[in-house]
């Protein structure tokens, strides 16, 4: 469930610490006026505590810090910090307080996104009348990221053959998880814990208090969604104005969610397929059937014998690199002609570079070799949210024929990438769960019909679950609706986060 291509942040955090715990200021004044009802004791100076803003060397972008429990359970046992930045209301008119965004993953960077996108890029009345708001989650980014693997480290990870023919290919693929999964573990025992969705969510509420909001805010996108949903959940009389794009089932198992993503991405090949022997210069056939049934055979190809990239670091292009840089481009349907080069030149002419430039903007990789942790709080995120969806490799093998019919070009890829959760160095904490937020004001619920990563059913699904739920219905392609180039979508969410008017019931776009 990452996002690709997200940019890094250019706000840290620093050493400096930007937030006091003092109770004593007008602001801490307001926040603890709107403190949440049976709130523990300790976690009061969290509430209260001010930001203090700073330029943070990004022109009209605004950074602090902000202190949160490391354990919620026990909040007077030790704490972590979170970097956040904003961009003031533009406008002259009225403002409407502060909008949080989240681009998903689990692991993208909320300050990337809002610096490089939202901030900049959301309709102008948006801005206008809202504080543009992105907080990095704990173990993201610039809060304290997570690390698990070097650059050379992650190189050799992101080459391992994911579709494992044998015993002592297996080995390997365990191997490689088990190391990943390590040093995760080496970097960050304590707050690997501690990541989790829920504690995320609190998060945020801590932050909304701190902005002096009464109620929170917020678009999410993918992942973004079960982050918000969360929220919802737990501060059901704190919603404010709630827009959940791409939506997630957060009822589902681990192994169901993955069963239905390798559907998901089927989908989104087949549209792709339709689309490409359309064009010219559809190195895959010029019928859709043969589509699917040339590109995998051209992954057997590469698991055979990977193919020259040019690469600075020696880098070929193996099959698991390759499919990557495909699924890469299911997220958006305007990066279809850029996969067309980039199979055309590696089919047709033994060049697999711009495969790996998708596969590289999917793990989030630059030029000089270095990763974001985008990856490692994935992860993170991930297994500690639910049970593994399989414990041995005997069991994946079991499932590749469900997987294989989901997808027969990514479905044994898919399968195989379930098993990381099940060397994690900690022990999950959440399990499947429905979400209701009884009492909730009126929330918006995105689905896109032929989404890759967040199949369409899961919007249905917690729109049904979240009681006061509004579904927003995306007849298209790509990855989420909001901003990707629908005027009757735009303007509806637009229309909801600025006057509070939701959609129609079951409107569609």
């Amino acid at each position: 469930m990452a996002v690709a291509a997200l940019l890094v942040s250019a706000c840290s955090s620093g050493g400096t610490p930007d937030a006091t715990m003092k109770t004593g200021s007008p602001a801490a004044g307001a926040a603890l006026a709107a403190l949440p009802r049976s709130t523990p004791a300790a976690l009061t100076p969290y509430y209260a505590q001010k930001l203090t803003w700073h330029s943070c060397g990004v022109p009209g972008f605004q950074c602090t810090t902000l202190k949160v429990p490391l354990d919620y359970a026990k909040p007077d046992g030790g704490e972590t910090r979170l970097a956040v930045a904003r961009k003031k209301a533009t406008g002259p008119g009225k403002r409407l307080g502060s909008l949080l965004v989240n681009p998903g993953g689990p692991g993208g960077s909320a300050i990337g996104y809002l610096q490089q996108y939202a901030g900049i890029g959301y309709p102008m009345e948006v801005r206008a009348q809202y504080d543009m708001v992105g907080v990095d989650p704990r173990g993201v980014a610039s809060s304290e990221p997570v690390e698990c693997l070097d650059g050379r480290e992650m190189d050799a990870y992101t080459q391992t053959d994911f579709t494992p023919d044998d015993t002592k290919e297996t080995g390997r693929l365990v191997s490689a998880y088990k190391k990943f999964a390590e040093g995760c573990g080496a970097d960050a025992p304590g707050l690997l814990r501690h990541v989790s969705t829920a504690e995320a969510a609190r998060d945020m509420d801590l932050l909304r208090s701190a902005l002096g909001d009464d109620k929170l805010s917020y678009v999410g996108a993918s992942y973004g969604t079960f982050l918000g949903a969360t929220y919802a959940g737990l501060f059901p009389d704190r919603v404010g104005r709630l827009v959940l794009d791409g939506g997630m089932d957060p009822s589902l198992p681990a192994r169901r969610m993955n069963l239905d993503q390798t559907a998901g991405f089927e989908t989104a090949f087949k549209a792709f397929a339709r689309d490409c022997v359309r064009q010219r210069d559809c190195p895959l056939g010029t019928k859709k059937s043969e589509v699917g049934k040339n590109l995998k055979a051209f992954f057997e190809k590469l698991d055979a014998k990977p193919i020259p990239t040019g690469d600075t670091a020696g880098r070929e292009l193996s099959e698991s690199l390759a499919t990557t840089g495909v699924i890469a481009a299911m997220y958006d349907e305007g990066a279809w002609a850029t996969l067309r080069d980039a199979l055309s030149a590696a089919m047709r002419d033994n060049d697999g570079a711009g495969l790996l430039v998708l596969s590289d903007s999917y793990y989030e990789r630059d030029s000089d070799g270095r990763y974001t942790n985008l990856m490692f709080a994935n992860a993170a995120v991930n297994c500690v949210d639910l049970p593994a969806a399989f414990s041995t490799p005997e069991e994946v093998r079991a499932a590749l024929p469900a997987f294989e019919k989901a997808s027969p070009v990514f479905g044994k890829s898919l399968a195989w990438a379930t098993l990381n959760c099940a060397y994690w160095p900690v022990a999950p904490t959440g399990e499947p769960h429905r979400i209701e937020a009884k009492g909730a004001a009126p929330i918006v619920v995105v689905g896109t019909t032929r989404d890759p990563a967040t199949p369409y059913r899961w919007a249905q699904a917690l729109s049904r679950q979240l009681s006061s739920s509004r579904l927003l219905t995306y007849d298209g392609d790509g990855h989420t609706a909001y901003g990707r180039g629908s005027a009757c979508i735009d303007k509806t969410i637009n229309s909801y986060l600025l006057r509070g008017a939701p959609p129609a019931r079951d409107k569609r776009c």
